[in-house]
């Protein structure tokens, strides 16, 4: 399996311009976690063509600050609406979906992208360790539960915010334990845990692309990149803000290859808006991505080097257990049941 190292390389990877310039007026698009970072930058982006872009943040002041100050330079082109969701509680996200469905009549583009990373031992309300309930099976519920729309306004598209950690983190090879995903049996470990999330999206992807076959919507995973997020904050809690940004950020930038928010949303944004996505259903697309091996340092799309990323069979047991533990059957000839 390919390992991933620090580099200092920059990202080659880059949205062809004539997608920026794509007509997005009267499309619905939904953001996770665009309150800051690589989820508002998409968010914005979307608008700025016209979108009318749904931030579901956690954080609704934050993102009612971010929105009211974006808000001006759309000139009224396209809109940005925040609502509140905890993607750390399956109640907020049934609250969430019904509010969402009344105002909306089309969703064009789900972006599944917040997320948190190597946080301390914990539980998400539902009883969940805090990155596989909050990365993957809150996305996963919020998915389902929006998918009778989703269909209905395609050509659509879903994106999963994965990561190139899915491969490996420091701790080692990531991979999934069904047995134990939530370290009730096994020493607690942030990195692993991050890692089984991250590889949790892409599996997420590949079932959907798998399920959703000829019905117009193209569901897949991508890698932004390492950006310059508030992920961050969970990894260094120790240092304030003012250290963050004088001393950690530019370190990271110069030796480990740190990118800007705008740089981590190309993959994002090739995913949505350019057309040959739908050729490639379930498809990794991963930014540069640190591995040692430089045919699987960055692809548009690229095959996932991790063995579970591939296994079929797997991915459809991680499925039942997604919807054994949301206690949701997704039927997708039927809707939610």
């Amino acid at each position: 399996m390919a390992k991933l190292v620090a580099k200092s390389e920059r990202p080659t990877l880059m949205v062809d311009p004539s997608d920026l310039e794509k007509d997005l007026t009267g499309k619905v698009a939904i953001v996770t976690g665009a309150n800051c970072g690589i989820g508002f930058v998409t968010a914005l982006q979307l608008a700025r063509q016209g979108a009318t872009v749904v931030m579901a943040c956690r954080n609704v002041e934050a993102g009612k600050k971010a929105a009211a100050g974006a808000q001006r330079e759309l000139e009224g082109k396209g809109m940005l609406e925040v609502r509140h969701l905890d993607l750390a509680s399956l109640g907020s996200i049934r609250t969430f979906v019904p509010m969402l469905l009344e105002y909306h009549e089309r969703i064009d583009m789900l972006v599944n992208n917040a997320g948190v990373m190597n946080t301390r031992k914990g539980r998400t309300k539902d009883g969940f360790e805090t990155q596989i309930g909050t990365n993957h099976l809150g996305h996963f519920m919020l998915t389902a539960l929006l998918l009778e729309r989703i269909k209905l306004s395609a050509p659509s598209r879903i994106v999963n915010l994965s990561s190139s950690y899915h491969v490996a983190t420091p701790a080692g090879p990531s991979r999934i334990d069904l047995e134990d995903m939530h370290f009730k049996n096994k020493k607690y470990n942030g990195w692993e845990a991050y890692g089984q999330s991250k590889l949790a999206n892409v599996l997420h992807a590949k079932g959907l692309a798998k399920r959703l076959e000829g019905t117009g919507v193209t569901a897949v995973s991508a890698h932004p990149g390492f950006v310059r997020t508030s992920l961050i904050r969970h990894t260094v809690p120790l240092i304030g803000t003012f250290l963050q940004n004088t001393i950690l950020r530019p370190i990271l930038a110069r030796w480990m290859g740190q990118i800007e928010p705008w740089e981590g949303t190309q993959s994002t944004l090739h995913c949505l808006l350019n057309d040959d996505v739908v050729n490639h259903p379930g498809a990794f697309y991963s930014q540069v991505g640190g591995y040692t091996d430089k045919e699987v340092n960055g692809g548009w799309p690229m095959d996932s080097p991790n063995p579970q990323a591939n296994d079929e069979e797997f991915c459809d047991q991680f499925w039942d257990l997604s919807e054994e533990l949301v206690k949701l059957r997704i039927d997708l000839t039927q809707g939610e049941n």
